[in-house]
């Protein structure tokens, strides 16, 4: 799998998600067999690009190559201007975000608010390709609501201005997270263009992974929500992809050495004050499939030491040594 000069070791992405795909984790899921992974979305508007959140968020230092940028607007001229000022700050790769459904996001016609308006699409996607001098690439969904429906026509756009990768949620806007994603807008998008095609949604299992690059012939997969608490199911799917055999499910004792990894990685990213609280949602996934998790997860949730969270954490796996994590799929745990 290639992104311009970029020759990537398997096709298996990290979705951005914001609030999630901060640098540590997004090195956590690379080191555990993801091929690539895109930054949680960044604000096009210049007055926010030195706030604490912003830097947060397009800070790549020491992270596995490539570094990839995903930006969020509606102003043809400030994407582009957004897109060179994090090419200068190293960014590899910039995504184009036309797929966000969240409220606030769509209300200042943002994210996939924009698939309403096919002209200022064509704008912005012709403004970020010829500002900057790396691979531009887009994620969006199938259309605004299921009577409008233009994933079709906006792929064409988007290939017509260079856009050199299409990631397509197989959901529209209206949709939410609501329901099954669908992938045959996602076959057809294949078919209808030459530039590599990414499907998006629901993907929650070795087997799904399989099913999904089958039907739609898409080029990759990207796994968002069933990697949260989970950044191992990439090597499960790559085992899987590759032998048709399941990899055993992890042994509480890995875990905890990764959990303790990720959470002294998170600390320093964050800091004391930010990084105990911002911890919490990492690890409420982690142990939400445990037996005494969600009594745990309360317990922690009072905890604002980073020391105090992490021994807390420790203990908790260690009164569990021996035993193997089981996972619903994703869809199961949002219907429980």
């Amino acid at each position: 799998m290639q992104i311009g000069s970029h020759l990537l070791k398997n096709n298996l992405f990290v979705a951005p998600m914001a609030g999630v795909t901060d640098r540590p984790f997004r090195q956590l899921c690379k080191q555990l067999g993801a091929g690539y992974a895109v930054s949680e979305m960044a604000a096009s508007n210049p007055k926010l690009w030195a706030t604490e959140k912003s830097s947060r968020r397009t800070n790549h230092d020491g992270e596995m190559e490539p570094k990839a940028v995903q930006i969020a607007g509606a102003d043809p001229k400030m994407l582009a201007d957004c897109a060179r000022h994090n090419v200068d700050r190293g960014a590899q790769i910039i995504d184009i975000n036309m797929g966000c459904p969240v409220k606030k996001v769509c209300n200042a016609w943002c994210g996939s608010a924009l698939l309403q308006n096919e002209h200022l699409v064509a704008e912005i996607l012709d403004a970020v390709v010829r500002a900057v001098n790396v691979p531009v690439t887009l994620k969006f969904r199938t259309g605004w609501d299921r009577a409008h429906k233009n994933a079709l026509t906006v792929a064409k756009i988007a290939e017509a201005a260079g856009i050199q990768m299409l990631t397509l949620h197989g959901r529209t806007r209206a949709d939410g997270y609501k329901g099954d994603a669908e992938y045959d807008t996602i076959r057809a998008v294949k078919q209808s263009v030459a530039i590599p095609v990414v499907a998006n949604g629901d993907i929650d299992t070795p087997e799904k992974a399989r099913y999904v690059l089958q039907y739609t012939g898409a080029d990759a997969i990207m796994v968002g929500r069933a990697a949260q608490g989970r950044p191992w199911i990439f090597r499960e799917i790559e085992h899987f992809l590759k032998t048709g055999q399941h990899l055993p499910a992890p042994l509480v004792a890995e875990v905890s050495q990764l959990m303790d990894e990720h959470l002294q990685a998170h600390y320093a990213f964050y800091g004391e004050f930010m990084g105990v609280r911002t911890a919490r949602k990492h690890i409420g996934w982690y142990v939400q499939d445990l037996v005494g998790g969600e009594e745990f997860r309360q317990e922690m949730n009072l905890l604002t030491d980073c020391t105090e969270q992490l021994n807390a954490v420790k203990n908790f796996f260690q009164s569990r040594q021996g035993q193997r994590l089981q996972y619903r799929p994703t869809q199961e745990k949002l219907a429980a």
